[in-house]
């Protein structure tokens, strides 16, 4: 694979976060029944960095948990033929409350229709809210997110990678030609 260019640098990612948090505190009026769920891997550490970037906007501890989507999968056959399932880590109710769900990037829809009935087995929110850091367009299932940090058009033999320092060492976004 080639990376052909860099859309997103450290400094720009933290602003789009900062952003997304303000927006999200704007639209939901605070923090009260506010919570927010990052689908694992990238989307879980999005939802930590967001949930400290509205302690710092609002003073509020806003709870955070993570959710894996693994076994809600359209395509889980096709991913491996042992997929491996990590731990969904929701330790509080979702019911009656403004959940924010948090991924890197939003593309043809099926992470967040699998993120959706994984959630709905948790509770019944009041609403659901989708933040992604990335939207690259190509959606095959009628799904846009409410908060964007990044709107980056894409070609199909292109692929968006969102490298946080949690997993990859380094904070940025970069568009790369598939092989």
């Amino acid at each position: 694979m080639k990376e052909k260019a860099k859309v997103l640098d450290n400094e720009a990612l933290s602003r789009s976060l900062i952003r997304i948090a303000h927006e999200i505190l704007e639209k939901n009026k605070g923090t009260d029944e506010l919570c927010l769920i990052g689908i694992r891997t990238r989307g879980a550490y999005l939802a930590r960095r967001l949930a400290d970037c509205i302690k710092r906007i609002d003073n509020a501890l806003v709870p955070v948990g993570s959710l894996d989507i693994t076994l809600y999968r359209d395509d889980l056959t096709l991913v491996a033929a042992q997929p491996v399932v990590h731990k969904t880590e929701i330790g509080f109710d979702i019911t009656a409350k403004n959940v924010i769900l948090v991924d890197d990037v939003l593309y043809t829809g099926r992470t967040i229709r699998a993120a959706l009935d994984a959630l709905i087995d948790f509770g019944r929110p009041k609403n659901i809210q989708l933040a992604v850091l990335i939207d690259r367009g190509h959606r095959e299932l009628p799904i846009r997110a409410d908060f964007v940090g990044k709107n980056i058009p894409t070609a199909q033999s292109e692929t968006v990678e969102v490298r946080l320092q949690e997993v990859d060492g380094k904070d940025e976004v970069a568009i790369v030609e598939k092989g």
